[in-house]
């Protein structure tokens, strides 16, 4: 995951970040839900679990804020993130991954 003082830029740092956070957060759900959107611009709120390669789970929830530029790229993005450890059984986010 990006370190809070982490930035992006350009799409080989984000094709590098993606690759370590896929490689970290094993069996991956997602659920997020549009809260707005106007023009360019989108807000999102997540939530998602997903587990470490010692069996640790966790939920991960908050907001994102989305712009993106002329040609439907991503200018910016922001992002709160907090990351809880739950217990296996305390997971939300099940069923079979969709390929």
């Amino acid at each position: 995951m990006a370190e809070p003082a982490e930035f992006l830029h350009g799409r080989t740092h984000v094709i590098e970040f993606l690759r370590r956070k896929w490689n970290k957060e094993l069996d991956y759900r997602l659920k997020k839900e549009l809260w707005a959107f106007r023009e360019n611009r989108i807000a999102v709120r997540f939530e998602y679990e997903w587990h470490d390669d010692s069996g640790q789970w966790y939920r991960s929830y908050g907001n994102e804020n989305w712009e993106f530029d002329e040609l439907g790229y991503m200018k910016f993005r922001f992002a709160s993130i907090n990351d809880l450890p739950i217990k296996e059984s305390e997971r939300k986010l099940r069923g079979e991954r969709k390929t």
